[in-house]
């Protein structure tokens, strides 16, 4: 029967052999104590234990590559800008679901973009409002004026990036602000929350869908169900702001909290009513001016004399 020290000389050259077969292997170093009531293979207290995982690390580098999953680079690489329009079509008709039936206790951020905010729904948003505003507006001011005979239809394609330079700025430069103004108050109340300003985006760029099938609706030339059209889309897209963002600014004081949500609803409406006005403009018809002919005015003036 072998001895104790036979069998650790065996173990060690059991190891031995498979580190000479695969040197890559991790290995466990363990600094031995002459303390003999530790087994072998468990470590003493104050022990140092190094492990060696550069094999794990490569293994997980090559299964990464074998799955297209590259690490992003710098913001001026392909690559980094990539992540921000990872999106599914699943994911973004989820999405455009919500923002037009916002409930009560359903916050934007939480349930549908879930960590996971895109740009590619916002910017495909802003790009077919744009195009439909402009082109209902142009239907819609053809369709006013069926039985004017002086009316010249000309199309009106500065229309077009008049829409864009508004709905982009506003769909950026709003919650750029607004990003900012809820950094400050978060570093200076620390109980108030935040989002990033991916999301903050994403959010205000979905929250316009529901401007598209109403600019649409639009062309049809009754003042009153425009106006009816517009305050039901502003309710309804004005609803998703306000219950994502009211969550974060609630525990700031009652003052800040209120003036930042009405700022909110009134640029909204802002942007709303503006392009009601500008794009689908009601005409109004004068009257020509009535002539008298030189007969008869001559005539008058015979009878005078």
């Amino acid at each position: 029967m072998a001895g104790p020290n036979d069998l650790q000389f065996q173990e060690f050259e059991a190891a031995a052999d498979l580190l000479s077969a695969d040197p890559g292997a991790s290995t466990l170093s363990i600094s031995a104590s002459n303390d003999p009531t530790i087994t072998a293979g468990t470590p003493a207290p104050g022990e140092d234990v190094k492990l060696d995982l550069s094999e794990d690390e490569e293994v997980q580098e090559e299964s990464s590559e074998l799955l297209g999953q590259k690490p992003s680079g710098g913001f001026w690489t392909f690559e980094y800008y990539q992540s921000f329009f990872n999106v599914d079509t699943v994911q973004v008709l989820d999405r455009l679901k919500g923002s037009m039936m916002p409930l009560p206790g359903r916050n934007f951020v939480k349930h549908y973009l879930r960590n996971n905010p895109d740009l590619y729904g916002p910017f495909w948003i802003c790009v077919t409002l744009v195009f439909s505003v402009a082109i209902s507006g142009n239907v819609s001011t053809f369709l006013r004026e069926p039985g004017n005979p002086s009316y010249h239809h000309r199309p009106q394609f500065h229309r077009v990036t008049i829409a864009a330079v508004v709905i982009f700025l506003y769909a950026w430069l709003v919650p750029i602000g607004l990003w900012g103004f809820l950094t400050w108050r978060q570093g200076a109340e620390r109980q108030v929350g935040g989002y990033s300003f991916l999301e903050t985006v994403c959010v205000y760029g979905y929250s316009l869908f529901i401007y598209i099938p109403t600019s649409i609706l639009w062309i049809i030339p009754y003042d009153w169900l425009q106006w009816t059209l517009i305050v039901v889309a502003m309710v309804i897209s004005g609803s998703v702001l306000v219950l994502t963002f009211w969550p974060v600014v609630r525990d700031d004081t009652k003052v800040t909290a209120v003036a930042t949500v009405v700022t909110i609803v009134v640029l909204h409406t802002l942007l709303a009513v503006g392009c009601k006005l500008y794009f689908f403009q009601t005409t109004v018809h004068t009257p020509p001016p009535t002539t008298i002919s030189p007969l008869i005015h001559t005539t008058l003036v015979v009878k005078t004399h």
